[in-house]
């Protein structure tokens, strides 16, 4: 028998060192440990507190949906549906308030009053904070948008976007997306789950603000339902029907002026059934005007097992958030609901350097007699 060189006792060496770093890896990556932290591949623990218990609550949900193995509550890829609202539930809604109607003021008052009417601008200047985000409100949005193309309505949104929100520091309007319900979106996308956002903004100003949001891969255009503006093409505005009417290449299709529906409450639930024409399994929400899609996702028919997510607006230091957490979380729990608080269980809201203002809604000042006429309340958003 041969001796061993000592080469080849140093060769032997390095490969059984190599065989145990391999192994020690393999099991670092199975128990879940990375350079990136002991939580790196734990889904909603990036912007999710740890304790989180409605981050638990989705956690085991979808693990046992996605289960094959589970027959009980396994849910298709096919039927995995999720509705989301937007305002409040996935972006924020108090800069001093909804996007859409900080648009329809700046829109008014700022950036095209000589396209729009006194009543309109009287309408626009009228807004303060608490206001009743209605279906009038919404007819006076058609109102202001009339002959626009759905396209310019569309650059007009994103346009607006860019702007700086006087509501927080180092924020454009379409910057204020929640982290951790981007993280959210991204984990059922990830999971094969279909994600609508069911909004009652416009339905074009919501395409525009989805899919310039951290949340575009995860949304398709075609998923995103609101509220409806008649359109038709144009030339052909005031007919009651474009039915008699052939659309020819270059023809443009614009807003007329009329409303269709405000996509709030159980109108929701239809345009859900109209759209999508099943039931949600999953269904997210902020407000009393989501618990009819909170309530259709949870009805008793459903044939897969479903949950539905309450977010609670309880964050006075890094949001506007004013609402009561026990008042909120136990009415929602006593319907049926998942409460999610900002305050303890968002890890963190915006990014880094977006903090809230010192006054939330500053008045406009009003002004003079002699110069309203030329620059109606400019500025007052």
């Amino acid at each position: 028998m041969k001796k061993k060189t000592n080469s080849q006792r140093t060769i032997r060496g390095r490969r059984a060192m190599l065989s145990l770093m391999l192994i020690l890896v393999m099991t670092f990556v199975s128990a879940g440990i990375t350079g990136c932290g002991m939580n790196a591949s734990k889904p909603l623990s990036e912007y999710w507190s740890a304790d989180s218990a409605s981050a638990e609550s989705l956690r085991n949900y979808v693990t046992k949906v996605t289960n094959k193995k589970d027959a009980e509550n396994f849910i298709p890829v096919e039927d995995r549906i999720a509705v989301f609202d937007m305002d409040g539930t996935l972006t924020c809604e108090t800069f001093y308030t909804y996007y859409d109607t900080m648009m329809f003021i700046n829109y008014c008052l700022t950036d095209h009053p000589e396209r729009v009417s006194d009543e309109l601008k009287a309408a626009a200047a009228e807004i303060r904070p608490g206001y009743t985000a209605g279906e009038e409100l919404a007819r006076n949005f058609a109102k202001a948008y009339a002959g626009m193309t759905v396209q310019e309505l569309y650059d007009y949104a994103v346009q607006f976007g860019q702007k700086n929100t006087d509501s927080f520091n180092n924020m454009r309007y379409i910057d204020g997306f929640y982290l951790p319900m981007v993280e959210l979106v991204k984990y059922l996308y990830d999971n094969d789950f279909t994600i609508y956002v069911v909004s009652g903004t416009e339905r074009t100003t919501t395409r525009a603000i989805v899919a310039n949001s951290p949340i575009s891969e995860y949304v398709s255009p075609a998923h995103v339902i609101g509220t409806e503006f008649e359109v038709k093409v144009k030339g052909n505005e005031d007919v009651p029907s474009n039915m008699d009417y052939k659309y020819a290449d270059g023809d443009e299709l614009v807003f007329t002026g009329g409303f269709v529906q405000k996509n709030l409450n159980a109108n929701k639930t239809i345009w859900i059934e109209r759209e999508i024409g099943q039931y949600p399994v999953l269904a997210f929400g902020n407000s009393g005007s989501d618990t009819s899609m909170m309530n259709y996702a949870l009805d008793s028919r459903n044939p897969y097992p479903s949950q539905a997510y309450m977010i609670v607006a309880d964050d006075a230091e890094r949001e506007w958030g004013r609402q009561d957490w026990e008042e909120k979380s136990s009415a929602y729990v006593e319907q049926g609901y998942v409460p999610i608080s900002m305050k303890n269980d968002f890890a963190k809201i915006y990014p880094d350097g977006v903090t809230i203002s010192d006054e939330q809604f500053v008045e406009p000042e009003e002004a003079p007699a002699e110069e309203a006429e030329e620059e109606p309340l400019a500025g007052a958003a």
